[in-house]
Parts: C-alpha cells; sequence; structure tokens
C-alpha cells in the first residue's frame, strides 16, 4: 500500500500564490507517476498535472500551464504543486494520486492510490 497525505490548502485571493504538498509513504516504490487532480462542486474530477519520480518529466492541464508548477523531492519523498495567479475557478479540492505505471497518465483511473484531498478556494 502507498499512503499519501495532501497539504497546504486554504482560502485564498485572486493572484496569489500557494503550494501543496503530498507526502508518499508506505510502498513508495510502487508510485511511479504521481498526479494532481482537483475537483471543484458540481464537476467531474479533472487532472491538473503529474510528475515521474524517476525523470522529474512532467505534464500539465492546459488550464494550468504557465501558472502551476510540479516538482518533486526523492529525500524527502513528497510532491509539490506551487500554485501561482490563483483565480477563483480555481477553487476546488485537490487531490494526490500515485500511478503505479510508468508513463503520465491524465485518466484518474489509471492512478492507484488516493490522498484524502485539501481544499483550495479562491475568492475574487
Amino acid at each position: 500500500q502507498v499512503q499519501l497525505v495532501e497539504s497546504g490548502g486554504g482560502l485564498m485571493q485572486a493572484g496569489d500564490s500557494l503550494r501543496l504538498s503530498c507526502a508518499v509513504s508506505g510502498r513508495t516504490f510502487s508510485a511511479y507517476t504521481m498526479g494532481w487532480f482537483r475537483q471543484a462542486p458540481g464537476k467531474e474530477r479533472e487532472f491538473v498535472s503529474a510528475i515521474k519520480w524517476s525523470s522529474a518529466s512532467t505534464h500539465y492541464a492546459d488550464f494550468v500551464k504557465g501558472r502551476f508548477t510540479v516538482s518533486r523531492d526523492n529525500a524527502k519523498r513528497t510532491v509539490y504543486l506551487q500554485m501561482n495567479s490563483l483565480n477563483p475557478e480555481d477553487t476546488a479540492v485537490y487531490y494526490c494520486a500515485a500511478s503505479s505505471r510508468f508513463y503520465i497518465s491524465t485518466y484518474g483511473h489509471l492512478y492507484d492510490y488516493w490522498g484524502q484531498g485539501t481544499q483550495v478556494t479562491v475568492s475574487s
């Protein structure tokens, strides 16, 4: 099993920056790719970003390109999502997910483990 714990959410104002963290523990060798997803009220869960532990290669959803940056700290087994220029449309519960697949996927059902989520609220 892999355990994921997100932190860093909060109430922000438009234009603010925020960094989310996802601490990974357990059978971490099973987590080759880490993803960030979000779900806004009344909407389906959507892919935000992902990173591979080994190569640090990344992928972003179009709506966050240039604003969000995903990174990882191997020593701390932690993945980060730096979010800049936040706007009210970024309001959602943000989830960290781990996949045992070697490739990055934007499909949530291809991720094997999920964190409990952290709320990000952006006011205008």
